[in-house]
């Protein structure tokens, strides 16, 4: 009570400010919702910003002093701060955006109609979101996941790609990609110039991705069992097509999680066809704070397991509004105001438009996924048991590259770092100075790059990260010297691809990634 007192007390001597023009509330740098001029020098415009900067201010300061013993539940109070403070902000509405009103005035209310219209298209065909993309400007196969390639291996789970050397010679041990279930593959291929596997394929790497199928409730049984027995159907046809004995992975967010099993199973049974893994912003370790822990509460996990249960899958759309809403200002009412109150057409993005491309997560796997972040049983060793081998990370003795972003909201770089040091081989870790997807999506070229290299990561992560040495431009450039020594001896690029056993099926990308939710 005190806390609330004493932020109410601020916050009436602030708001008194704000009524004779003495405050010195100025937005926080990179907020874009006042960016108009309005806001600066019409006063009466200046004192609403002014009094909602206070607010928010006020609300801050109760939700940070309050002693929450469980990060948890922090993280749960900073979430219903957010949303509250996002949504009461005046911009969200027609009189109190400036932008707005002279947008409505120039066009003679069209700006208006259009809003109008558009809100009337997200109710009926967007579960009343606001679209964050135009996604009819892309094609996927022509615009998007345009690298040339086939498809060498089908099973009832996944399509193998694999994709055309562009190089006279490529190393003998061949990169395969294992996307995430709850995405479709193509982020990592996304627009020509931006694709991670496009630049690979440039550095003289064999390279192979899978592609997930779409599940619908009859696949509602396919747990971390099934999809890890596919990933090791597709390794055996790698093996056969490009007849080396081992492979290096590549797993992408919870793809990492899929893939950590695999590599735990072949540790148990003493199987060594895997070279090396590279882990993309994958979360192994789920006791680093995160703002995705306010999900955690007991009553909402049992709920989400009924749901997705009762349904056989977790579909896409609710999905897609869980990580959302965690970003309200950005990826919510961003949307709204520039479509519902400007009358703007949805933007055309690749990212954004991949992100709409959504696909359903069987029941089997989402309740484990949620068994993991709930119990964090990959971190505990004999905490869950895949293909028959209870995992144990530490046995995992290859080397493995760990990624991580700064502003990563989902997967916090930290917690990253904590999954590095699960596995019991030689680990590296790389530290971007970028989000979630854009952690990934970092094509060489952008000036604004950065990205942190440091010894192997143990300890403290900010004792790391102050020790670590910074570099410019894109962490994939450092990836490639990595993975090129862990790649074997150089050999004759293959003029065709698949072999006889394994003959192309189809071109990439394939028959699975156009299957919709």
């Amino acid at each position: 009570m005190p806390t609330v007192v004493g932020a109410g007390a601020r916050l009436a001597g602030e708001l008194s400010k704000v009524a004779v023009s003495r405050s010195d509330l100025v937005p926080a740098k990179g907020d874009r919702r006042f960016t108009d001029p309005t806001w600066t020098h019409n006063p009466a415009y200046r004192r609403l910003m002014q009094a909602y900067l206070a607010a928010c201010g006020a609300v801050e300061e109760v939700v940070e002093s309050v002693n929450l013993p469980d990060w948890r539940d922090r993280e749960r109070a900073r979430f219903v701060a957010a949303v509250l403070t996002s949504t009461i902000a005046p911009t969200n509405t027609l009189l109190g955006n400036p932008a707005a009103v002279k947008r409505a005035f120039e066009t003679g209310g069209g700006s208006l109609r259009r809003g109008v219209g558009n809100l009337v298209h997200d109710i009926r065909h967007n579960g009343g979101m606001p679209r964050q993309v135009d996604r009819s400007a892309f094609t996927v196969g022509k615009d998007l996941a345009a690298t040339p390639g086939a498809v060498v291996y089908r099973s009832e789970v996944l399509e193998l790609l694999q994709y055309q050397p562009v190089t006279e010679q490529v190393r003998r041990i061949p990169v395969v990609v294992v996307p995430p279930q709850i995405n479709k593959y193509y982020f990592m291929d996304l627009a020509p110039g931006r694709s991670l596997i496009e630049f690979a394929v440039g550095q003289g790497l064999q390279v192979f991705a899978i592609s997930w199928r779409n599940p619908t409730r009859g696949q509602r049984e396919w747990d971390l069992d099934v999809y890890a027995g596919a990933i090791l159907g597709a390794l055996d046809a790698v093996a056969a097509i490009t007849r080396s004995k081992q492979v290096n992975l590549f797993g992408l967010c919870a793809g990492g999680i899929t893939t950590s099993t695999v590599l735990n199973h072949l540790a148990d049974i003493g199987d060594d066809r895997v070279r090396s893994a590279s882990f993309g912003v994958t979360l192994l370790d789920w006791s680093a704070p995160a703002p995705v822990g306010m999900l955690s509460a007991p009553a909402l996990l049992k709920f989400a397991r009924w749901r997705s249960r009762r349904a056989g899958v977790l579909d896409s759309r609710t999905l897609g509004s869980v990580f959302t809403w965690m970003r309200p200002n950005d990826l919510v009412w961003n949307y709204v105001v520039s479509s519902y109150l400007l009358g703007d057409d949805p933007p055309t993005f690749d990212i954004l438009a991949w992100n709409a491309d959504g696909t359903n997560l069987p029941a089997g796997l989402h309740r484990q996924f949620l068994d993991v972040f709930e119990g964090n049983s990959l971190a505990e060793p004999g905490g869950m048991t895949v293909l028959g081998s209870p995992v144990d990370l530490s046995r995992v003795k290859i080397d493995t590259y760990v990624t991580g972003g700064t502003t990563d909201h989902l997967t916090p770089w930290n917690g990253c770092f904590a999954s590095a040091r699960l596995l019991g081989g030689n680990s590296t870790f790389v530290l971007a100075n970028t989000g979630h997807i854009q952690t990934l999506v970092c094509p060489p070229g952008n000036p604004k790059s950065r990205y942190w290299t440091g010894p192997e990561p143990a300890g403290d992560p900010q004792a790391w990260r102050a020790a670590a040495t910074e570099h410019t431009g894109s962490w994939w450039e450092h990836w490639a010297g990595w993975i090129d020594s862990r790649s074997g001896a150089r050999k004759r690029a293959p003029a065709q691809l698949g072999n006889g056993v394994h003959p192309p099926l189809a071109g990439a990308p394939g028959m699975y990634v156009f299957v919709q939710a």
